[in-house]
């Protein structure tokens, strides 16, 4: 009879078990932070002898952080229904036209994974101070309306649409953009949720160009509303760990409901890449 646990499997599960407390210690001691005084966040233990909700009551009625929250939002909800948009039409155009140049720009949009965003701010603020949108909604949204990886994500799904429905679509009298719509894109749903869950996260998360970009604090998102709890001689770590964990709730909520969609995405694009 096979032993139900051998070795080999015993240290997969082992060095997995290390690698997951690994990584929820940092979680774990954000959630234990908030719920302390200042002077007690240096303190090891877990639950604090003295817990306190003083910090979230601090933070819901004497901060923006309900405006701040907002804000991300909005940027986040916008930014992925235009990526999932405009990157998936580019895709499905690059994928299934022939025309000349086409590998040139596609190359060409490739080539700006290459280039580190600290690179790209200065032309980002230039852009956006000539055209008048420093410090509004405009300027936070308008760098991460379309994305070279989603180009190529979504292209690399198209490629395993076959050219047969599309012309059985002509056929039918649909329209170029109602094949697209109506059949092309149905076909790579897990390409689109994926798609959809990096670019939320990755502009709910986002710092730098909002640091940049916003003076007013009424358009602050959460990440730079929380870097104001840090001052040039003073921290205040308790607010900062309580703002990150209300902040983190709902990247947590998105993973649990949508997991599936995250690892199938994942695991597609790898084997069409």
């Amino acid at each position: 009879m096979k032993p139900i646990w051998s070795a080999k499997k015993a240290l997969i599960w082992t060095l997995l078990a290390i690698g997951a407390i690994i990584m929820m210690t940092p979680i774990i001691f954000m959630f234990s932070a908030s719920f302390k005084y200042n002077d007690q966040l240096y303190d090891l233990a877990l639950i604090s002898s003295e817990p306190t909700l003083s910090n979230y009551v601090y933070l819901s009625q004497n901060t923006q952080f309900l405006t701040w929250m907002v804000n991300s939002f909005i940027v986040a909800i916008i930014v992925t229904l235009s990526v999932l948009f405009f990157d998936a039409l580019i895709g499905y155009t690059l994928c299934k036209f022939r025309f000349k140049g086409r590998t040139v720009i596609f190359v060409a949009i490739l080539s700006t994974l290459m280039i580190p965003t600290e690179m790209l701010v200065i032309p980002w603020y230039i852009v956006a101070k000539d055209l008048g949108i420093l410090d509004s909604y405009l300027g936070l949204i308008f760098p991460g309306l379309m994305s070279g990886f989603g180009v190529f994500l979504m292209k690399q799904f198209f490629q395993g649409v076959p050219d047969e429905y599309l012309d059985a679509a002509r056929i039918d009298g649909l329209n170029e953009f109602q094949i697209f719509i109506e059949v092309a894109l149905p076909l790579v749903t897990p390409a689109l949720s994926a798609l959809a869950i990096f670019t939320f996260l990755g502009n709910w998360t986002a710092f730098l160009w909002p640091l940049i970009v916003t003076s007013s604090a009424d358009l602050y998102t959460i990440p730079v509303g929380l870097s104001s709890f840090s001052g040039e001689f003073q921290s205040e770590w308790q607010m900062i760990m309580t703002g990150a964990a209300v902040a983190s709730l709902p990247t947590i909520m998105i993973f649990l409901l949508l997991q599936r969609y995250i690892i199938r995405g994942v695991i597609l694009g790898g084997l069409k890449g």
